[in-house]
């Protein structure tokens, strides 16, 4: 009997990261509506808090919050945080949790974020097919392949933890069965590493909430993410500054410090995100996937000043795409945040294209039905 008749027991690895899980979350949905066992595996208590479902730990979350990143930090300097201080202790602190959930819950398909690589050390180690969750497409497109002394460095730390945990498997990002990205071609372009690709458009949330505008002017919606509170401080208050100046807009601004003090321009410390941008006139933001992607699902037009991490390469699809502008977010002041807004409502055209592809991708609902197949 096919499997995908009877139920597929799917466990999810995941790091103990909002912006990683989103996507899978939406996917998990779609399996269970299904009839499959879906299961949750990482970092506690930081998962529990961010997904529905039975959740076996790996590890303590506490460590791995990336808002103790230091703020400053760029280029290089956050790439070898990143790896080293983040990504390979986490795999080793979370292999134990992730080996007993796969001995515990047995599952057919093990679903693995990138950021998460004891899934794929233990899926591979005990021989359960396995599938990567690329919450970001900037892997794909290799982004190293220009600097071969950085590759290699990143290569030398991958084959320390195949070593330490018994696995003779390539590359941990990418699975050898099936890569899920959660983009489209129209946007991130064609992958540039040899790997088994589905271009399955964003996951996003299936209830996104309730926004009501204040007034009918256009909305310009101001966010960052949720791990840069201590970063764009000073970048937030330009954007105040510049909205305020902009009196035939309304403006939002999202300061999750609370910190920021406006009588002209609205502030908020969280907003339903989809809700929101779906009556948006232009998005400005830091270039994380899931709110570069939430805004164009709704053909909304980007400006987009990336901090740091894979943000710089997304926004570079973006403004590839004609989807919007990109500014200098350490330089960035009002003046050049107004003009920016303004430049960005030219790209709706842009905006609506990728809008389309996302549609025809097929989302959660496509992502299901290709870990189906896996199992």
């Amino acid at each position: 009997m096919d499997r995908t008749a009877r139920g597929v027991r799917f466990l999810l690895v995941v790091p103990p990261l909002a912006g990683h899980v989103t996507p899978v979350r939406a996917v998990a949905s779609v399996l269970s509506s299904r009839g499959h066992s879906v299961a949750w595996c990482g970092p506690e208590p930081a998962l529990s808090a961010l997904v529905c479902g039975p959740v076996f730990p790996a590890g303590d979350s506490g460590p791995f919050d990336l808002a103790l990143r230091p703020p400053e930090l760029r280029g290089f300097a956050a790439l070898k945080y990143l790896w080293e201080s983040y990504l390979v202790p986490l795999a080793d602190a979370m292999v134990p949790g992730v080996a007993a959930a796969v001995a515990a819950f047995a599952p057919d398909v093990v679903v693995v974020d990138q950021q998460a690589m004891a899934g794929a050390l233990v899926a591979a180690r005990c021989g359960v097919p396995w599938a990567t969750s690329a919450s970001t497409s900037t892997e794909l497109a290799d982004p190293l392949g220009s600097l071969p002394k950085v590759a290699s460095w990143v290569s030398g730390l991958q084959a320390g933890l195949r070593a330490r945990h018994g696995v003779l498997l390539g590359d941990l990002r990418f699975s050898p069965h099936l890569v899920l990205a959660f983009t489209t071609r129209a946007l991130a372009g064609e992958c540039r590493v040899a790997v088994p690709v589905s271009y399955v458009g964003p996951a996003l949330p299936a209830v996104p909430g309730e926004w009501s505008l204040v007034d009918d002017r256009p909305l310009v919606v101001v966010t960052l993410g949720t791990s840069n509170a201590a970063a764009g401080t000073r970048f937030l208050a330009e954007c105040v500054d510049a909205l305020a100046g902009m009196p035939s807009v309304r403006g939002l601004v999202v300061d999750p410090s609370g910190e920021l003090v406006s009588e002209s321009v609205q502030l908020a410390r969280w907003i339903p995100q989809p809700a929101v941008f779906s009556r948006a006139s232009v998005v400005v933001c830091h270039g994380g996937h899931n709110t570069v992607c939430e805004a164009l699902s709704s053909g909304v037009p980007l400006v987009v000043a990336p901090i740091r991490d894979d943000q710089s390469m997304l926004a570079q699809q973006v403004v590839t795409a004609s989807a919007g502008v990109r500014l200098r977010f350490d330089r960035a002041k009002a003046g050049d945040i107004r003009e920016a807004i303004e430049s960005a409502g030219e790209c709706r055209p842009g905006a609506e294209r990728i809008c389309d592809s996302f549609a025809a991708a097929g989302g959660a609902e496509e992502a299901a039905t290709r870990l189906e197949l896996l199992g």
